[in-house]
């Protein structure tokens, strides 16, 4: 609630002696005031003592508009505290692998070492292991770890497909987190499970379809309806133009069509290029591998 409470444990002693009698200033809700409580207290003690009077184990409190400390209750020992055994509760052993000793009760001894192997990693510990690991960006593993299971569904698609790691981590945070955020959804109740991704992008990773129909794709099979990225492919006949003679006729009808783009680029201007490539995958509805497309711009380009 954006609240402060401090308790501050103040003493004095001179150096080389034991430590002094301390007091503890309770529930002081700035750091202004704490400063002021410090302080005044360090300054009451040595004047007490000075005095050849005694400090008392008390609780005090921190009067902000008379600048001092001042009594609450005193401490004379844990009996203050209220502490006593609770008798429903048996005592606890605590021994590690080396040192635990035979016959006895096993309700009452904690095996350390047993329940260290089992804890789990903590964030810092696993986001250096996810770097590591994979070569993603440590932003990258921060968001991981931020949502709740997206560390594990990464890696169980890492596992079963061929596209390398650093190129899954843009589909599963540009696109699919994307989809969960979009629709208010835990991991765990994504449409598209981790194996239904990696079968996705195996067939990107197998040029069989470009990363504008994989987009595609991905956004049919959040429908959930249940088939694969292999028959939704088909159904929408999103597979990759095999025939380069087709593609070139593209091409060429492309350039036709753009004088004032072609002259940009022969003068230079190669960023226009990226607009015939664009007006190429427009015509192919997404079906042209960019890269062979710009290669084939660029050939009937230099002619």
């Amino acid at each position: 609630e954006g609240q402060l409470r401090v308790d501050a444990n103040i003493s004095v002693h001179h150096p080389g002696e034991p430590y002094g009698v301390r007091t503890e200033v309770k529930n002081i809700n700035s750091i202004r005031f704490l400063a002021k409580a410090v302080d005044y207290e360090i300054q009451r003690q040595i004047q007490e003592l000075g005095n050849g009077g005694t400090i008392l184990n008390e609780t005090r409190a921190f009067d902000s508009k008379l600048g001092c400390t001042v009594p609450m209750r005193d401490k004379e020992g844990k009996q203050d505290y209220r502490f006593m055994p609770e008798p429903n509760l048996p005592p606890l052993i605590l021994y590690d692998a080396k040192s635990l000793p035979a016959n006895m009760n096993h309700q009452q001894v904690i095996n350390i070492d047993w329940i260290h192997e089992r804890l789990p990693d903590l964030p810092s510990v696993k986001r250096e292991k996810l770097v590591e690991q994979y070569g993603i960006l440590p932003e990258h593993s921060f968001t991981l770890l931020n949502e709740d299971g997206l560390a594990e569904f990464f890696e169980s698609v890492v596992k079963q497909t061929q596209m390398k790691p650093k190129k899954v981590i843009g589909w599963i945070l540009n696109d699919l987190l994307s989809y969960l955020k979009q629709h208010s959804l835990p991991v765990k109740e994504s449409p598209v499970s981790s194996f239904l991704l990696a079968d996705l992008l195996n067939l990107l990773e197998k040029k069989e379809i470009s990363s504008t129909a994989t987009k595609r794709v991905l956004a049919e099979l959040w429908k959930g309806e249940g088939k694969t990225p292999l028959e939704t492919v088909k159904e929408h006949k999103l597979e990759l133009l095999q025939d380069q003679k087709e593609l070139e006729q593209i091409c060429q009808a492309v350039i036709d069509g753009q004088e004032n783009e072609v002259m940009a680029i022969k003068a230079g201007n190669r960023k226009v290029l990226n607009k015939l490539i664009g007006l190429v995958q427009k015509k192919t509805q997404g079906r042209s591998n960019p890269v062979l497309v710009k290669q084939l711009l660029e050939k009937k380009l230099s002619e």
